[in-house]
């Protein structure tokens, strides 16, 4: 059976390198992307270099009806989905409940929940053997922000990644019988284009690392991989399961100040 794997928000960080270990599994790659067509663009290529079948699809998580058009995009070039990593997800920055904006707000829980869902459908319609498919894998990003309510400042994002974990375990048991299996990773703090800024601040980055048991942040690929491993047959008995990818948790440092709190709300993953 060609495998061919959709990975939404794919264009950068956790998405980005997943797409290369994949590539290298002998996947057909679908990049979703937003606004950043240059990155997604520039990774097609070099796929497409090393022999990969891979394609860039514009698309709006939060669209219902860019995420239908990014699977017939698929359907059309690639084939049928097969695996689909829910990479895509905003945050927002550092926001009390008593400051909430509407606005923000709704976009989060469109982007982080309602998105997630509606291409999770899609990809059930196309994958489950009850509508003719051949079975598949999802993974879904979420983050160690919903096993702690989030940093100081981030109750709203961990609320969204909370929902994350309780639809993955609830999906895996709904498509079990139907040859898909379901399963969420939880990254803590990781250093990705979005974040890299704040880690160049050599205090900032002490502040960040005293927060994690093992001392330091994650790189993308010690994400990553685990994720392609979780799509393998590898993992075949592996289903409804929420995976840390942490460093050991949280634990709030010492050297952890209040300053530093507020950006380490802004940008966890």
């Amino acid at each position: 059976m060609s495998k061919v794997l959709v990975i939404t928000g794919g264009a950068s960080g956790i998405g980005a390198a997943t797409a290369r270990l994949a590539a290298e599994k002998g996947y057909s790659i679908a990049i979703n992307y937003r606004t950043r067509e240059r990155e997604a663009t520039r990774l097609v290529e070099e796929l497409n270099d090393v022999g990969v079948s891979a394609i860039a699809v514009q698309a709006d998580i939060s669209m219902p009806e860019d995420i239908k058009r990014l699977y017939s995009v698929v359907d059309e070039k690639l084939g049928l989905v097969t695996a689909l990593v829910n990479s895509a997800g905003i945050g927002i920055g550092p926001t009390r409940v008593d400051e909430t904006d509407e606005a923000a707000l709704h976009q989060l829980f469109t982007t982080n929940v309602f998105g997630l869902i509606l291409s999770t459908r899609e990809a059930v319609r196309r994958m489950s053997t009850a509508h003719g498919g051949k079975g598949g894998v999802i993974v879904n990003v979420s983050s160690m922000a919903s096993t702690i309510g989030g940093r100081p400042g981030a109750s709203l994002y961990a609320a969204s990644k909370g929902a994350v974990d309780a639809f993955t375990v609830g999906l895996a048991k709904e498509v079990a019988s139907e040859g898909i299996r379901a399963v969420a990773v939880r990254p803590g703090f990781t250093i990705t284009e979005m974040t890299s800024t704040y880690v160049t601040d050599q205090h900032i980055l002490a502040g960040i690392s005293s927060t994690i048991p093992i001392g330091r942040p994650a790189f993308v690929d010690e994400i990553a991989m685990p994720v392609v491993w979780l799509l393998s047959e590898e993992a075949s008995f592996i289903s409804g399961a929420l995976l840390d990818i942490s460093g050991g948790g949280f634990t709030l440092g010492a050297s952890a100040l209040p300053s530093e709190k507020r950006v380490l709300s802004a940008v966890e993953n």
